[in-house]
């Protein structure tokens, strides 16, 4: 449920390069938005820069965001902002503690749209468990941006039982799909084609740091990589761990889950749900011994009840990536080309 927040009453309807000067319009906008919304201790010290006790080996993450539409079913970009980079640092068995926040907003922007997406990060961040401790907001003329751009970096502690790295990949891994693939992709893209289903295709985006850390906690290094397939879907990350770790990987398109609604879109355009961007799933590689617990601890959890097993790591075929068909027939899975999906996060 999205968090109560009621828009502070302003002199301004929309954002104008006056806002980006530095001066008594920065500071009108910062104070009633950002500075209240986001109140904190380090961030409440309004310095060019945040101070933070960090102990042990930490991990550090960023991310740009200029997703369009920047509102679409199931999200903005703002809490994809949140997610994201919340995500990217879950991926490296950290637990995120500390985001920055900056905007690039293009003049004309609405008052009222920007603090949504301001609610919008501060329920993502509060879900997360992080904290908004500095940042930077510009504003460009109209014409040179399109509406907001946003970019998170963010820190966290890494789990003292994650080892995640490729280097730990084994023949005889298992490939662990959190969730259906491809919703976030089709979610952007059935509001730009105008497209009508039973049911609105929601985007994916959440945080998966609390599964994932759950997950490392109960079985620690048997946990060899985690990644999230965003941009170019699951197809480019295979493909990418397959060549940089000189491997081979079977995939089996019966065992990709799918939501009905996402692969009736995905025909529609033409498009390969395997090089479709996700925002709220992730591929891990597991241990054959510890594979099947990993899967049924995942699955009870609400953001991995749609988990399978996809796939397996295997000595035959290194840096090559083939999909076997629900028929039996086999194919060469490749990185994806060029944009499928320009603009998709």
């Amino acid at each position: 449920m999205q968090l109560q927040c009621p828009m502070p009453k302003l002199d301004f309807d929309v954002i104008t390069l006056g806002h980006g000067s530095g001066g008594v319009l920065t500071n009108k906008l910062l104070d009633s938005g950002v500075f209240d919304l986001f109140s904190n201790d380090i961030l409440n010290e309004r310095h060019d820069g945040a101070f933070l006790e960090l102990d042990g080996k930490t991990a550090f993450s960023t991310d740009s965001f200029l997703v369009s539409p920047i509102f679409f079913p199931g999200g903005n970009i703002g809490e994809l902002a949140v997610n994201g980079t919340v995500n990217d640092l879950a991926m490296c068995g950290a637990t995120p503690k500390y985001l920055s926040l900056s905007f690039i907003i293009e003049e004309g922007l609405p008052v009222k749209e920007f603090w949504d997406i301001l609610v919008s990060i501060k329920y993502a961040c509060e879900k997360a468990g992080v904290q908004i401790v500095t940042g930077d907001t510009k504003v460009v003329e109209k014409g040179k941006g399109d509406k907001i751009f946003v970019n998170t970096s963010g820190l966290g502690p890494i789990h003292p039982k994650a080892n995640i790295s490729a280097k730990n990949i084994a023949v005889g891994d298992k490939i662990i799909i959190s969730g259906n693939i491809a919703s976030h992709g089709m979610a952007i893209m059935s509001v730009r084609e105008g497209l009508e289903f039973d049911s609105e295709i929601q985007s994916d985006t959440t945080n998966l740091n609390h599964t994932v850390i759950k997950l490392i906690d109960e079985f620690g290094g048997d946990i060899h990589l985690l990644t999230d397939p965003t941009r170019g879907g699951v197809a480019t990350v295979l493909k990418e761990i397959a060549q940089s770790s000189e491997i081979g990987i079977d995939v089996f398109q019966k065992d990709l889950p799918i939501d009905d609604q996402v692969a009736s879109a995905c025909e529609l355009l033409g498009l390969d749900p395997l090089y479709v961007a996700n925002e709220g799933l992730f591929i891990a590689f597991v241990s054959d011994a510890s594979a099947d617990a990993v899967l049924e601890r995942l699955r009870q959890d609400e953001k991995g009840k749609n988990a399978r097993i996809i796939g397996s790591v295997v000595g035959e075929h290194p840096k090559q990536v083939i999909m076997e068909s629900g028929i039996g027939g086999k194919r060469v899975i490749s990185m994806l080309p060029g944009e499928q999906l320009p603009r998709i996060c």
